[in-house]
């Protein structure tokens, strides 16, 4: 039994394995060309554009208001050498408006006629803090600006308000007498 079972392994065996036909001196084997596999494409992930930002206008706000500052030292009715208050400039636009920019520029603009005694800067931010009132108030009023005024002992006051939209502002000023109140000069400039 023991030989019956060796030749039908042998035999098994010998079955599972390929026979290939002889061969011949000298020839070889056909040559089938294997194409390359195609590497399947590669596409870059998407970029993400950043949108730019819309350019900021950029106002010179001394060349806006020195016309109307001009305008207004040329009125008759405002005598020179008294102190005069710039106040500061009351945003009633639909955006944000560097009001100590503008305010600053007013001042300046004031100072170079050489009419009046301006109230210092720093008199007027230490006037403010004294009574009260914020160096960003966009609720100035015409009686908060004679108050602070009256304050720093001011003859005039130069209360101003900056309108429209912030594409088309305009610059409304008027001087008035600290102690009556009576508007002396209104003034408006379109501001580029």
């Amino acid at each position: 039994m023991k030989r019956i079972l060796m030749v039908a392994a042998a035999t098994l065996i010998l079955a599972g394995c390929p026979s290939y036909p002889p061969q011949q001196p000298g020839t070889q084997p056909p040559i089938v060309p294997v194409e390359p596999e195609k590497q399947p494409e590669v596409t870059p992930p998407p970029i993400d554009v950043v949108p730019t930002p819309p350019k900021q206008q950029t106002t010179d706000w001394s060349a806006s208001i020195t016309p109307l500052v001009n305008q207004m030292v040329t009125e008759d009715g405002v005598e020179s050498g008294k102190v005069l208050l710039v106040d500061s400039v009351k945003n009633n636009t639909n955006g944000s408006l560097p009001v100590q920019a503008v305010t600053s520029a007013m001042t300046t603009a004031v100072e170079n006629t050489n009419r009046f005694k301006v109230v210092p800067a720093s008199v007027v931010s230490s006037a403010r803090k004294t009574l009260g009132l914020s160096q960003e108030d966009s609720l100035v009023t015409r009686s908060k600006a004679i108050g602070l005024g009256r304050y720093v002992q001011a003859d005039y006051v130069i209360y101003s308000v900056m309108s429209g939209s912030n594409k088309e502002r305009s610059l409304e000023m008027q001087l008035m007498e600290v102690q009556t109140g009576e508007i002396i000069w209104t003034g408006k400039h379109n501001i580029e």
